[in-house]
């Protein structure tokens, strides 16, 4: 059973490395980071159309893909427009171009990016309409107002990407879901630890090698560390709750300020065709979007409402899944949602499903590192998660099966079941 009348199939494309914020990448923009990507994944073959997105707002344009596909100087009769959904934009755009398939389209681009450190500076509406109106009737006191403006003027990025509804930032909330589920800080360490050991690994035998390609400022991710251990991350302070002695995530056990590009193809069987000999591709069985409460559920929760009701839908358990990629917002977000889904008593109650799972097997959760060690542009993650996934699958046996899992603010997350073909 497919949720598609034709099969439809994510392939594996290219990324640029992953930089750290401040580093290597921060010159560019999410606009012209993005240009190499496209132009590579374009001359291997062109897409029918493309969808890309970016989460941090800019003012100088309104629709990213568009303006990523001119600047490449690439065929302007192909369409391009964007989308947006948190850390899960680009997996979004995945949805939404499986949806489109046919009719001429067989061959979609998708993929996001962000520059994380350079976002742009927003005003709040009181701050923003003080000044337009000032410029209309007064251009002098416009000005003037200009250099009395104050912190608390500004959305971005002094407040680090917090909420609009609650005012907190992602890690503030990810507290609260930590301490409610009781999740240790050794626990959030000891994932961290694995995330970059998984990702050095990888890097060092090669397997990011074809999904990476070279920029002039950087040749492999800066995020992952080599020389990380035990002893050093349990020497980090709480980077949110620094008051009440119960902190537990820190700058080591969450994914860091990033800045990068990713893309990935989205085809049916005749696309296929078209993309080059040897491509990883794995098969969309299915798709979940899901979203709690923010005000009374953990804020990156999601996931584990649509964990339960995908597998359930197909009549699978966790031992049917041979690889889980499960997006690393904060190592304690990655063991709260797999607390939850191996709950069966709140599996019943939240996600409705009455169907028992089975045991949870942590040694196919993400083989070669996830977004602490990676990192997490957030508008590239979706599309790094499943290129990655998709290539994992592709070196197991036909029929193999992965879960992709990302959680997205606003209280929401993407889920897709892929199968090895």
């Amino acid at each position: 059973m497919s949720r598609f009348a034709e099969p439809v199939f994510i392939a594996a494309g290219l990324r640029t490395p992953f930089g750290r914020g401040g580093g290597a990448l921060a010159n560019y923009d999410a606009v012209s980071l993005s240009v190499p990507v496209v132009q590579e994944l374009a001359k291997r073959t062109e897409p029918d159309l493309t969808i890309w997105g970016t989460v941090i707002p800019n003012l100088g344009w309104s629709n990213i893909a568009r303006e990523i596909w001119l600047d490449a100087k690439l065929n302007p009769n192909v369409p391009a427009f964007s989308v947006v959904l948190a850390c899960s934009t680009s997996m979004t755009a995945s949805f939404a171009a499986a949806g489109m398939l046919g009719g001429g389209l067989n061959l979609i681009l998708v993929g996001g990016s962000e520059v994380m450190s350079r976002p742009s500076l927003a005003l709040t509406a009181e701050a923003s309409k003080q000044l337009t109106d000032l410029f209309a009737q007064d251009p002098a006191a416009a000005l003037a107002a200009l250099g009395a403006l104050t912190p608390q003027d500004y959305v971005l990025p002094t407040k680090g990407w917090a909420n609009r509804l609650t005012g907190r930032t992602m890690g503030d909330h990810m507290e609260e879901t930590a301490k409610a589920w009781r999740i240790s800080r050794e626990a959030q360490d000891d994932w961290a630890l694995k995330s970059h050991q998984r990702a050095v690994a990888g890097w060092d035998g090669g397997f990011f090698d074809d999904l990476v390609i070279s920029l002039p400022e950087l040749s492999r991710d800066a995020n992952p560390r080599a020389d990380t251990s035990a002893e050093r991350l349990s020497g980090l302070k709480p980077a949110f709750d620094r008051e009440s002695g119960m902190g537990s995530l820190t700058a080591g056990n969450s994914s860091p300020i990033t800045d990068g590009a990713a893309g990935c193809w989205v085809s049916n069987e005749e696309g296929l065709k078209r993309l080059p000999d040897g491509t990883p591709y794995a098969r969309i069985v299915d798709y979940e979007v899901s979203a709690v409460d923010l005000r009374t559920e953990g804020l990156l929760m999601a996931p584990s409402y649509a964990i339960p009701r995908l597998l359930a839908r197909h009549h699978l358990g966790f031992a049917d899944i041979a690889l889980w990629e499960i997006h690393e917002a904060f190592a304690a977000q990655v063991l709260a949602n797999v607390a939850a889904i191996t709950d069966p008593n709140w599996v019943r109650q939240k996600a409705h499903v009455s169907a028992e799972m089975g045991n949870f097997d942590w040694d196919r959760v993400n083989p070669n590192g996830g977004s602490v060690a990676i990192g997490h542009p957030f508008g590239a993650t979706g599309a790094r998660d499943l290129s990655q996934a998709v290539k994992e699958l592709w070196a197991m046996p036909v029929g193999s099966r992965g879960i992709v899992s990302i959680c997205a603010d606003g209280g929401q997350g993407t889920v897709a079941l892929l199968e090895r073909v």
